[in-house]
């Protein structure tokens, strides 16, 4: 739990830069175990939007991508992907976004939501 507190201060504190190193890299191990197969972060397309520029980014804005009606509704509702919403979105996406068209259930474990979320920000401008 300490870790998990540690990893989401570092990236509240800056989230464009890298947090603890250890949570970084437990972070992209959890990413592509668990959301590689339809996200990318730098190049690529997948059948997801890519998460580069993810934390402060409004809701279904990446033009080009066809988003479900419930992404669509979120982001016009004005959701942004900060790091609290991040959270609670990676822990049960249905409780953010009703609709959504993703098959992913969520990360229960609150230290791999952290280092997802920490490893995402790298991907993120300060």
């Amino acid at each position: 739990m300490k870790r998990t507190a540690i990893a989401i201060a570092a990236v509240l504190a800056n989230a464009g830069a890298t947090a603890a190193q250890g949570d970084v890299a437990l972070g992209e191990q959890m990413f592509n175990d668990r959301c590689v197969s339809c996200h990318v972060v730098g190049e690529g397309i997948k059948s997801g939007p890519h998460l580069n520029n993810l934390i402060g980014r409004q809701a279904a804005s990446l033009d080009g991508f066809q988003y479900s009606d419930g992404m669509i509704e979120a982001g016009e509702a004005g959701v942004v992907w900060d790091i609290e919403t991040l959270s609670k979105f990676i822990t049960k996406p249905r409780s953010v976004v009703n609709g959504s068209n993703m098959a992913f259930t969520g990360l229960r474990n609150p230290d791999d939501v952290a280092n997802v979320i920490a490893y995402l920000a790298t991907f993120s401008p300060p």
